[in-house]
């Protein structure tokens, strides 16, 4: 699959969920980035904008194997996981798989739950295999979660822990329609009974594994100039040396930052990476990865303001 395929694809996915989900293009794209990439994506945005239906039409149209779990305050690390249940007939343990078995996993409402069983996660987005009882089980090559969360200042929410955060590739800030967006919206769903499905709005499958596999591929054949390098080691050591953040982001944080742009390279339908592909993707994939000084929030500023900042000063090669 060349660049021009995947660009493509990223098309015909685009239409296809637009089927459904009215907007969202950029965050379509950014949870395509991910998959493509390996990584894991986290949507934040208030109730009723679309975050856990965009999920279901993006597992729909890619033939994903889709698997829910609704985070509560009472789950516990094995409801995600699963168990080692005594079987009574057989006199012994059997696995009991969680919903976590799956290639797409939507963890919906990932901050109701309390920060120790938000990390039964970590060693599946991380390794992509989890634990139980002592002996490892391997997930899916294209196991993504896509997190959704409200706004942390609502009630009942707990912040995630800075390691489940750098676990996601991106944070996407969910935003309320435009207006002409959100007449669609109510001339769509407005005239319809019961809960949205994908399926009963037309959303159906325009690729599989294998075009998934050779789209990751392609993304593998992207290249990184030295001096596109050079640029994403300014930008991320650049939120070290800033006054507005307390903790800048990690090498690892410039580690995905560049295996990203590669996968938004290919998005574009480029075999090659340019430094507007890093400026694209810096604030997504690290406004989760820094924190605003207590000086910077005091004085009104925000974090997106401090990294857009960073772009602006940090000089890009040509």
């Amino acid at each position: 699959m060349t660049p021009e395929d995947v660009k493509s694809l990223a098309d015909r996915l685009r239409g296809e969920i637009a089927k459904a989900v009215v907007g969202q293009h950029d965050t379509v794209d950014l949870m395509l980035a991910a998959l493509l990439a390996g990584g894991h994506i986290l949507l934040e945005g208030p109730p009723g904008s679309a975050k856990t239906f965009l999920a279901q039409c993006f597992a729909a149209a890619l033939d994903l194997d889709y698997g829910r779990i609704q985070f509560t305050p009472d789950l516990m690390p094995g409801d995600i996981i699963g168990a080692n249940l005594f079987n009574f007939q057989t006199s012994q343990f059997a696995l009991t798989k969680g919903p976590i078995f799956c290639e797409l996993l939507l963890a919906d409402e990932i901050n109701r739950t309390p920060p120790k069983t938000q990390a039964a996660l970590l060693e599946a987005m991380q390794e992509r295999r989890v634990t139980i009882d002592g002996k490892s089980h391997s997930l899916s090559s294209h196991f993504t979660v896509v997190a959704t969360q409200n706004p942390i200042e609502q009630q009942g929410t707990y912040p995630l822990p800075e390691a489940q955060l750098d676990r996601f590739l991106f944070k996407q800030i969910l935003r309320y329609p435009s207006l002409e967006e959100e007449r669609r919206i109510v001339a769509t769903h407005g005239t319809r009974h019961g809960n949205p499905d994908p399926a009963a709005m037309g959303v159906g499958r325009t690729a599989g594994r294998e075009e998934i596999a050779d789209a990751v591929a392609a993304v593998g054949a992207i290249r990184l100039a030295d001096e596109v390098v050079n640029y994403v080691t300014d930008l991320i050591r650049s939120t070290r040396e800033s006054a507005d953040l307390e903790t800048g982001a990690s090498p690892r944080a410039g580690a995905m930052l560049a295996l990203a742009a590669r996968a938004w390279a290919a998005l574009q339908g480029r075999d090659y990476v340019i430094p507007d592909d890093v400026k694209a993707l810096t604030l997504p994939a690290l406004r989760h990865r820094v924190i605003l000084s207590p000086a910077a929030e005091i004085e009104g500023r925000t974090v997106e303001e401090a990294l857009k900042g960073l772009i602006e000063r940090v000089e890009a090669p040509r």
